[in-house]
């Protein structure tokens, strides 16, 4: 006989966003369900990454606002952040990394929670500390992933900061080296430039932010720079040396770029999915692998039908918004499968219509395919810029506004691929373009999606008017 403290209907490994959305969901639909955190429910997402680095990048976001406006600029004069108080808000929002908040929500939604290592054991089975669970309809693995390090010499005695030392130190450091520009270099660089440090940002390409439009990252270039941020595009590092645990770092740059001397070195360097220790190879599958998945977010290769693979460890969209999105899809299709009802709505969203926003200096926000990106998928396309700034509410939101959009046209279905927008505030222009290209709205459709004046939401007349001029 089965011991019913021990069997659930679904079990659910990692108790960040995604898994807290997939057991949510789950539960909802009347399936027993359990999930397994070895760390803090909430996961990295609310203590270690959008939570706290957004609490940091918000205040420098809010006084360079204000400064950007007459009358106000006056007001507000040559302040500067206070510190203190912007580290003090940022541990608020991560509840002093304490996760009862947390907690207390698992138990109103009437999941349980085990704290531990989970492995898994076999089909439809994990073992948490020695202690084995069996789960009669799926086990959805949601472990999120690791900030990646170079193997390089030295990096072991360097202590690195990777993104959680970054949006968790309690201390401003005096001299910060940043290496990599992907999403977290860039937000980094903006946000401890702002509170007082002196950054520098080593590129190994030409730009930050190499996966967007090369206009986004020329425009945060110039605008980190104009922060104070010493970027140095074409900059590797080969060696580091911290001889003194408590003393600065060296970091031996290529050619003949010298040496860097900074008092703390973060690396922005790719991410790794936790997979390597949960015991995947019980099931077949390779400890360390990231997992391919179907639109179900169904682990492709175990037999059975019941193992899911649900967020960062799918490598689909290693973002936190897509993660959910996935848990949603995941949780009723685990729901549906187990009350052998067909499963009704499967995951696309995370592949074509992928919409982010960087909040650096300046905000990046973007959907779907870049230029380069529909070239090389074979798109006949047109794409069409507009001067952000030009835009009367843009004017009106800042003095000398500067930004810029594209859309990416597909010239022979007549809808978007993609959109783009850098300039101040223009994460909120987003969710516009994101419905345009999810819905695949036709061109001549987004003009009768008629934008308040005066907004900056007129860049879509703009954008229309220069596609159709053209």
């Amino acid at each position: 006989m089965s011991d019913s403290n021990s069997e659930y209907d679904v079990i659910v490994i990692g108790a960040g966003p995604v898994g807290e959305n997939v057991a949510d969901r789950t539960s909802a639909a009347g399936l027993r369900t359990v999930i397994v955190e070895r760390e803090l429910v909430g996961g990295e997402c609310s203590y270690w990454a959008c939570i706290p680095s957004k609490a940091l990048l918000r205040p420098p976001a809010a006084l360079d606002a204000a400064k950007a406006v007459g009358g106000a600029k006056e007001a507000v004069g040559g302040g500067r952040l206070d510190a203190a108080a912007v580290l003090a808000r940022r541990t608020s929002f991560t509840s002093d990394w304490k996760d009862d908040g947390q907690v207390e929500w698992l138990k109103s939604a009437g999941i349980d929670l085990i704290r531990g290592d989970a492995r898994l054991s076999g089909p439809r089975t994990v073992v948490v500390d020695g202690r084995e669970y069996t789960a009669r309809h799926a086990v959805a693995v949601c472990p999120g992933s690791d900030a990646r390090l170079p193997g390089i010499p030295g990096i072991g005695e360097a202590r690195p900061w990777t993104s959680r030392e970054a949006t968790s130190a309690r201390e401003v450091p005096g001299r910060l080296a940043i290496v990599g520009g992907g999403v977290v270099g860039a937000e980094m660089a903006a946000a401890w430039s702002a509170l007082g440090s002196e950054v520098t940002l080593l590129l190994r390409g030409e730009r930050p932010l190499p996966r967007m439009e090369p206009f986004a990252g020329d425009l945060v270039a110039e605008g980190l720079a104009a922060r104070g941020v010493d970027v140095r595009p074409g900059t590797s590092v080969t060696a580091l040396r911290r001889p003194d645990p408590e003393g600065p770092v060296t970091l031996v740059l290529d050619g003949d770029a010298g040496e860097l001397v900074a008092d703390e070195v973060l690396f922005s360097t790719g991410r790794s999915p936790r997979t390597g220790d949960i015991g995947l190879e019980t099931v077949g599958l390779e400890p360390g692998s990231w997992l391919t998945v179907d639109d179900t977010l169904l682990v492709e290769g175990v037999d059975g039908g019941w193992l899911y693979a649900v967020g960062d460890v799918n490598h689909r969209a290693l973002l936190t918004h897509q993660g959910k999105y996935q848990a949603r899809i995941a949780g009723d299709a685990i729901a549906a499968r187990a009350q052998g009802r067909e499963v009704a709505v499967t995951a696309t969203a995370d592949a074509a219509a992928v919409p982010q926003v960087v909040f650096t200096e300046p905000e990046v926000a973007s959907v779907g395919l870049t230029a380069e990106a529909a070239e090389a998928a074979g798109h006949r396309f047109r794409a069409v810029d507009y001067d952000l700034g030009s835009v009367s509410g843009a004017a009106l939101h800042a003095d000398g506004y500067k930004g810029k959009a594209r859309m990416v046209v597909d010239e022979e279905r007549k809808v978007l691929l993609g959109v783009t927008f850098v300039g101040p505030g223009v994460g909120e222009l987003l969710h516009a373009a994101t419905i345009a290209v999810a819905g695949e709205v036709p061109v001549e459709r987004l003009w009768h999606a008629v934008p308040a004046f005066p907004t900056m939401s007129e860049i879509w007349l703009r954008l229309l008017e220069t596609y159709r001029d053209a």
